[in-house]
């Protein structure tokens, strides 16, 4: 399902924190049938993936995210060692229009992935920007359409920075992140679920607002 030569082969930007670009990195036969299982999401922010489910191509999709395979040649890209480090993943459906502001990951997180799942794309906004500072989303290296079966990975410096313009509506991607142990993942844990559980609240059938 996933084409690791090409990931691979691909370049590692080192200008301005390390980070690699590849597109129709999942099997085109098989990308389709990926879109049709993703998940239906209808809430905005970070979705634990246990809180969802989806159909079997998506569930494969998971699977080889998760899979030793693709740990080394993400290892291999970066120079480094993957092998002690835990993963959390977690899924975006919905974007509000104060989502992607300029940030950097957090130094919990060794490597992120971003993989897009959006058929097409054509909205003036929602492309991701690797950025060179913290205060500008206009000075960037390059913009990221958020295409079906792209993929960026950077490596979490301190100026690892990066965001996009406001966009409203549905936007789909993975975000997996391997993190620097297991209590940072039972921390970001905690605080995912706490999220979609305080989104689910509010957002069941009945609840009236003032």
């Amino acid at each position: 399902m996933l084409q690791l030569e090409t990931l691979r082969n691909a370049t590692l930007r080192t200008d301005p924190y390390p980070y690699t670009l590849v597109t129709d990195f999942i099997e085109s036969t098989q990308l389709s049938a990926v879109l049709k299982d993703f998940p239906e999401i209808d809430s905005p922010g970070s979705i634990p993936i246990e809180a969802v489910s989806g159909g079997p191509a998506y569930q494969a999709l998971m699977e080889a995210l998760e899979g030793d395979e693709f740990r080394q040649a993400v290892a291999s890209k970066f120079g480094l060692s993957l092998d002690d480090f835990p993963t959390m993943t977690t899924l975006r459906g919905v974007m509000r229009e104060k989502d992607g502001r300029i940030h950097t990951d957090s130094k919990t997180k060794v490597i992120t992935v971003l993989v897009y799942l959006n058929e097409t794309w054509d909205q003036p906004g929602g492309c991701l920007r690797v950025l060179r500072n913290g205060s500008n989303i206009n000075d960037y290296v390059e913009e990221i359409a958020p295409l079906a079966g792209t993929m960026m990975i950077f490596r979490v410096t301190d100026n690892c920075w990066h965001g996009h313009t406001p966009v409203e509506g549905k936007r789909q991607s993975i975000q997996m992140n391997y993190l620097i142990g297991d209590g940072a993942k039972n921390k970001h844990q905690f605080f995912h679920r706490l999220s979609a559980w305080i989104k689910k609240l509010l957002n069941r059938p009945g609840r009236t607002t003032t």
